[in-house]
């Protein structure tokens, strides 16, 4: 089930652009008692999900600190799409996923290499996580909105029209749009072939002016 947001109004001209595209009357609210509105907003939802999952540069943090509670556990909050504990010598010998404990409606960290919830060996202990968050509408990158609006046109196409042809214009337009966004986020993230560790970088690139100034 898609994450519920609360900024429908600002969602509201990505879902006129998705009917827009797959050749449907804009809307003036998000009714979804419309089918095709609903069907639009839903796969809006499904869709800004699927890419925030994947980890760009303005979802991830690395190292944050958190604590875990009076039993030496960690609940994962709702808006966390990816967890795992940062690669650190305190971290080392333990491995976790997300595992719901039997009972209990939360999702918790559970380290497969101990077969246990706990996660520190002190109660309220401090743990370093890397997390890839979720994020509502509003406060995602232009480049990344362009991106998922183009991606869900290209789904509510298939889903609602049916139309080969139309399917296939906007699968070009969503290449495109993720192109696009690919460039924004080698721009954000000043990624390098040599893999400098997170926050790091040690590699000192040739800039001409040097020369030139010697």
């Amino acid at each position: 089930m898609p994450f519920p947001t609360t900024n429908a109004t600002e969602e509201l001209p990505a879902i006129n652009e998705i009917l827009a595209s797959v050749g449907q009357a804009p809307v003036t609210t998000l009714d979804q008692t419309n089918p095709d509105v609903a069907i639009a907003y839903n796969t809006l939802l499904t869709v800004s999900r699927e890419v925030q999952a994947e980890g760009w540069t303005f979802n991830r943090e690395f190292n944050v600190k958190a604590t875990t509670d009076e039993n030496k556990e960690f609940k994962i909050p709702n808006n966390y799409l990816q967890v795992d504990l940062t690669h650190n010598s305190s971290n080392s010998g333990k491995n976790v996923v997300r595992r719901r404990k039997p009972g209990e409606e939360q999702p918790k960290l559970y380290d497969t290499y101990e077969h246990t919830y706990e996660i520190t060996h002190e109660a309220g202990g401090e743990i370093r996580l890397d997390i890839t968050f979720h994020y509502d509408w509003v406060d995602l990158p232009i480049p990344i909105q362009d991106y998922i609006v183009s991606r869900s046109a290209a789904i509510v196409s298939s889903r609602i029209v049916g139309d080969t042809n139309q399917y296939q214009i906007l699968q070009t337009k969503e290449v495109q749009a993720r192109a696009t966004a690919l460039e924004y986020e080698t721009q954000q993230g000043d990624y390098t072939f040599f893999g400098h560790p997170e926050g790091q970088n040690y590699y000192n690139s040739y800039q001409p002016y040097h020369a030139l100034y010697r």
